[in-house]
């Protein structure tokens, strides 16, 4: 499956600040973006295992519900000391409200006794025609969490992660920084390589 320039790609999330990411990532592209909530398409319940699945499952509901290419991500927060998790629960552990100050102080006590605070970023992108043919790119980051939350940039659990290599968490250093080295930009790469005309 190949993108041209001037093609619509449906980004299904209804996650603004993923929306607007992707939206960044694909601009040099000449790909343009519109987000599921855009056309007032409803989110499937993610009742996959991994996320890949969860991206899988949105992707191909999004492309058949709007006719259009759609690209779903699915990514989250993995903690070395909490097995993993929160993982594919990540925007749950936000609540309904998705307020994430609620999630990561959450994580937080979680990890009150645990030495290890290392931790990933972990996304699957997934793109899928309206045929509901597929392909996966997957990508991660790896880092360490730090309290109390740092910065206002980003979205989620950024202000608590900071990269290998870094002193800043996501929530601090600059968009652009942001979005050369996460998970999704290493995720994206993959895409960029296998489906987008140079």
């Amino acid at each position: 499956m190949k993108l041209a320039r001037g093609s619509t790609l449906l980004v299904a999330s209804h996650n603004q600040g993923k929306v607007r990411e992707i939206a960044d990532l694909l601009s040099p592209y000449g790909i343009l973006v519109r987000g599921a909530a855009e056309l007032g398409l409803i989110e499937p319940e993610e009742t996959g295992e991994t996320f890949a699945d969860n991206a899988l499952l949105k992707a191909r509901a999004a492309a058949a519900a709007s006719g259009l290419a759609a690209l779903a991500d699915d990514s989250g927060l993995c903690v070395a000391a909490l097995d993993g998790a929160p993982g594919i629960t990540s925007a749950r552990w936000a609540g309904p409200d998705k307020n994430f100050a609620l999630a990561m102080a959450r994580v937080e006590r979680e990890l009150k006794a645990a030495r290890d605070t290392s931790a990933k970023f972990v996304c699957a992108l997934t793109l899928a025609a309206p045929s509901g043919d597929a392909e996966i790119f997957q990508g991660e980051v790896h880092g360490h969490l730090v309290f109390p939350p740092r910065g206002k940039n980003g979205f989620g659990y950024d202000p608590i992660f900071v990269a290998d290599g870094m002193n800043q968490t996501f929530g601090e250093i600059d968009p652009v920084q942001k979005h050369a080295i996460s998970h999704r930009a290493r995720a994206f790469e993959k895409f960029a390589r296998a489906v987008l005309a140079p």
